[in-house]
């Protein structure tokens, strides 16, 4: 990929071959940049750096990552980005325990008490709430809609992104939304955060620190930090950073209407109760 990049530069115009010059010369950086990252770095716009990985082959800047990735990067930290092949199964476990540990510490010094305040109040404020999370981000998104039934709220988790669309484009004034991304550059998800903003819906995102696409249409946005490899299909530790986010919002929330949440705290844990043996 890093020869294809030098033999087609010269034939770019301007903003493509400061793209390409970039790609080449901080390849270790770019695995871990997002598009909208990667423009402003170079000048360019997103749209000119997904135009040149299209030239290039790529279906996008996601999958020029991945090539790009497949030669610089030892296959090992495709599966985590600590390990080392020679690892014995008692270093493995401290390797992913403390790299979970670091991103749930460093996520909790960087997460924003006034950020929280306004997605609580959002939330509060809506007659419905809509999740949104495709892929790894789904399962959270359940857990979040499972946890706000649980305090009695009107809440439903989108996973489908034709649903999405669809569910988004119809939100309106009286909705708030929660959209899940780790990267920010999903398609779907970012494309479900823009209709439910442009219908008038107030917009929250739980994403990784640095800028994404996804930031542009949210009205508040919640960061993580957690350090994933962004060439690697699967998430790992941003899913427990994403998780605390939603344990924090799910008890500010319960504390900001207190009796009616543990009311209702105790007339669904009554009804579960009996699927218990």
């Amino acid at each position: 990929m890093l020869s294809r990049i030098k033999s087609i530069s010269p034939s770019l115009g301007p903003a493509g071959q400061r793209i390409a010059d970039f790609i080449v010369q901080y390849p270790q950086e770019v695995v871990h940049m997002s598009v909208s990252e990667v423009a402003e770095r170079t000048g360019a716009s997103e749209g000119s750096v997904v135009g040149l990985c299209k030239s290039l082959g790529a279906t996008g800047f996601q999958q020029l990552k991945i090539l790009l990735a497949q030669e610089i990067v030892q296959p090992v930290q495709i599966i985590h980005e600590d390990l080392d092949p020679n690892d014995s199964t008692a270093t493995v476990m401290g390797k992913i325990f403390q790299s979970n540990i670091q991103t749930l510490h460093d996520t909790g010094a960087a997460l924003d008490a006034r950020a929280i305040q306004q997605a609580v109040s959002y939330l509060r404020a809506a007659q419905r709430v809509e999740i949104y999370g495709i892929g790894s981000a789904a399962p959270i998104a359940e857990d979040a809609q499972y946890r706000m039934l649980r305090i009695g709220m009107n809440v439903k988790a989108v996973v489908d992104s034709h649903v999405q669309a669809i569910s988004a484009s119809l939100a309106g004034p009286a909705v708030a939304t929660l959209t899940i991304s780790h990267s920010g550059s999903t398609h779907e998800t970012v494309a479900a955060t823009r209709l439910a903003k442009e219908s008038g819906a107030k917009t929250i995102c739980i994403t990784n620190f640095g800028k994404s696409p996804l930031q542009a249409f949210a009205d508040v946005v919640l960061f993580t930090m957690a350090r994933e490899t962004r060439f690697r299909t699967e998430a790992m530790t941003s899913r427990l950073a994403q998780l605390a986010i939603i344990d924090v919002l799910i008890a500010c929330l319960a504390l900001s209407d207190y009796d009616n949440a543990v009311d209702t705290l105790r007339q669904t844990s009554s009804v579960l109760s009996i699927k218990r043996y």
